[in-house]
């Protein structure tokens, strides 16, 4: 049985819909919180004493919702937590899961340190086994360093006191649901699944922690009706065993965009005599890509990609949703208004969400947050970067919405006489992804610097505000050497050798409905948004059809990308409102992207 807390904890939800176990416990709620605004309190004693306030979990410091709301800087801060382990779990270890936590992290149970990590956007584990056991209590303490100085991945947080242009208000420590569960000395992992349309089957790879004698894997694949398809495997000689399980053809049910069909997967781990001994339950969604000359395929078939710049900002949580129904509200509204899919912006989004994209037929690109790497005036992405890609690599390969991968977002140093530090990442995050996961293109950097020559897609940004002029822009160049960013300072992309090509960023149309008609003051006002600002909803319209038409009728566009979902704080460029409240005629955005792209008639 599930073991949870009170069912007025926060975000209550299992958090890994891809890897669900059925005994586990939600730690969101009270936490014991201090700010370390000089990291100072290791020497002053914080990991020993009651902390001297309190933080609703998973909910930022910064946010409204964890009772704290302080936005200045926080170079340190401090959590902690007694609970007890229940004892029906003895015989098993005991994993404590934290969802993310901004940005470098330690982690101490009843004094033990058990675990260490680096990175605001992906998870980690700690097996409290040398630490504390079932039925005694275990005291959490957790350290968040955060610091405003140095390159980090901070995707789109100030790192100015105030907010300003596209950058906002900052995320500190624990961000995502921390929770406990109890596995055997020898587990699963998370399961790796791989559909392949062309066989109509799936490769399941299951990582173990360790192998016993005797032992098997078995994976069940199930439908509506009932079970599907089922392979068992060694689970003696191999640490990760691959199973291949066909569906029979009267049973084959692709994933679509719209049409998010889902298969039930179980894999279980059994012992010398067939006893299940560890045991998740999975989903997997039957779909293929490929690329075809300048087009992009989903199943065979070219899909004009009508995406939205989803940032995945609240204005009570920050990056943390305040429900599992904010997230699934978002994917909503997006559909309302005519996109079929999303950019995930400059973060790595919440599980949960991918999770309900899967369910839904929508279309993601996956993003890691690489802003806030810049050192003398370059940017300059660390090594780091490659190590907490991975594990976002890790968490999110087998979601079938993800239909492809961004590593680097708007990257501009010029291309030097000799290779630089970005050259070296930008391969390192691009040569990382595809060997985590071949199934999927990848853009080897967003928008500015292309530097890999074989990456799998080209793009570019641009936020020209009149369509004529934009229109002459992407059009005038020639087919074989489409728009590409450049800076003052020289080229910062390799050539163009012929990929699919789409612009991934366009729009942003500075709208604030309160405004409307008057000259306004930014500064005093706190309003932000690319070019011009519209003086009317009508001129909005206006603009927003002329600027998607020129990529509607470029039969050589696989897609496109508007700036964006919803307002962020200052920035107003959103089809809604940053509470996801009305801003403007949705019916009418919808109807401009209902019209057949030149892409999907041709050849």
């Amino acid at each position: 049985m599930s073991i949870s807390a009170a069912h007025d904890v926060p975000r209550p939800e299992y958090p890994r819909p891809q890897m669900v176990r059925q005994d586990w416990l939600n730690l969101n709620g009270p936490w014991q919180f201090e700010i370390d605004a000089a990291d100072s309190g290791l020497e002053r004693g914080l990991r020993e004493r009651a902390l001297s306030g309190t933080i609703t979990v998973p909910f930022a410091p910064e946010s409204e919702l964890s009772g704290v709301e302080h936005t200045d800087f926080m170079e340190a801060v401090w959590y902690r937590r007694t609970v007890t382990i229940p004892a029906a779990w003895a015989g098993r270890r005991t994993l404590l899961h934290f969802g993310a936590v901004d940005h470098d992290a330690t982690v101490w149970v009843n004094g033990v340190e058990v675990a260490r990590h680096r990175g605001g956007f992906s998870p980690f584990t700690a097996d409290l086994s040398q630490a504390a056991s079932p039925g005694e209590e275990a005291t959490i303490v957790v350290r968040a360093r955060d610091s405003r100085y140095g390159p980090q991945a901070r995707g789109k947080q100030s790192t100015r006191y105030q907010n300003y242009e596209c950058l906002y208000t900052r995320t500190t420590g624990i961000w995502q649901t921390v929770w406990l569960e109890p596995v055997p000395d020898v587990h699963l992992r998370r399961p790796r699944c791989t559909p392949d349309v062309a066989t109509s089957s799936f490769t399941v790879v299951v990582p173990l922690s360790g192998n016993r004698p005797g032992a098997s894997v078995r994976v069940s694949v199930a439908d509506g009706d009932g079970v599907v398809a089922t392979a068992t495997a060694r689970a003696d000689v191999d640490l990760a065993p691959s199973l291949r399980l066909e569906l029979p053809a009267d049973r084959v049910r692709l994933w679509e965009a719209g049409d998010g069909f889902l298969y039930d997967l179980r894999v279980e781990l059994l012992d010398v005599g067939g006893v299940v001994t560890d045991s998740v339950d999975s989903y997997a969604g039957l779909r293929s890509i490929a690329v075809d000359g300048k087009r992009v395929l989903i199943n065979g078939r070219p899909v004009f990609q009508r995406l939205v710049l989803d940032q995945g900002y609240y204005p009570d949580g920050l990056m943390t949703a305040p429900s599992d129904a904010a997230l699934l509200r978002d994917i909503e509204l997006s559909v309302a208004a005519g996109f079929n899919g999303a950019r995930l912006h400059q973060k790595v989004f919440e599980e949960r969400f991918l999770y309900h994209a899967d369910r839904l037929g929508y279309l993601v690109w996956g993003e890691f947050g690489d802003w806030g790497a810049f050192s003398e005036g370059e940017q300059r992405p660390t090594a780091s970067f490659i190590t907490q890609w991975l594990e976002v690599l890790e968490r999110d390969v087998s979601h079938p919405s993800i239909i492809g991968w961004c590593p680097l977002n708007e990257t501009s140093q010029p291309i030097h006489d000799r290779v630089s530090q970005l050259d070296d990442v930008t391969r390192g995050m691009f040569l990382a992804t595809k060997l985590a996961d071949p199934s999927r293109p990848v853009i080897d950097a967003s928008g500015y610097s292309h530097r890999v020559p074989e990456t799998d897609i080209y793009d570019s940004h641009h936020y020209e505000q009149e369509p004529g002029a934009f229109a002459g822009e992407l059009s005038g160049l020639g087919k074989d050497r489409p728009f590409a960013n450049t800076s003052p300072q020289g080229p910062i992309s390799v050539p163009y050798r012929g990929q699919p090509y789409f612009v991934s960023e366009y729009g942003g149309i500075w709208w604030n409905p309160e405004l409307a008609g008057t000259e306004q003051d930014a500064d005093r006002v706190q309003s932000w948004g690319y070019g011009q600002r519209v003086r009317s909803e009508e001129e909005f319209h206006t603009r927003f059809a002329g600027l998607t038409g020129v990529l509607l009728d470029d039969p050589d566009m696989f897609g496109y990308c508007y700036t964006q979902l919803t307002d962020v704080f200052q920035e107003e460029n959103g089809i809604y409102r940053f509470d996801r409240t009305t801003k403007l005629d949705v019916e009418r955005v919808r109807a401009v992207q209902a019209r057949r792209a030149a892409a999907e008639d041709a050849t």
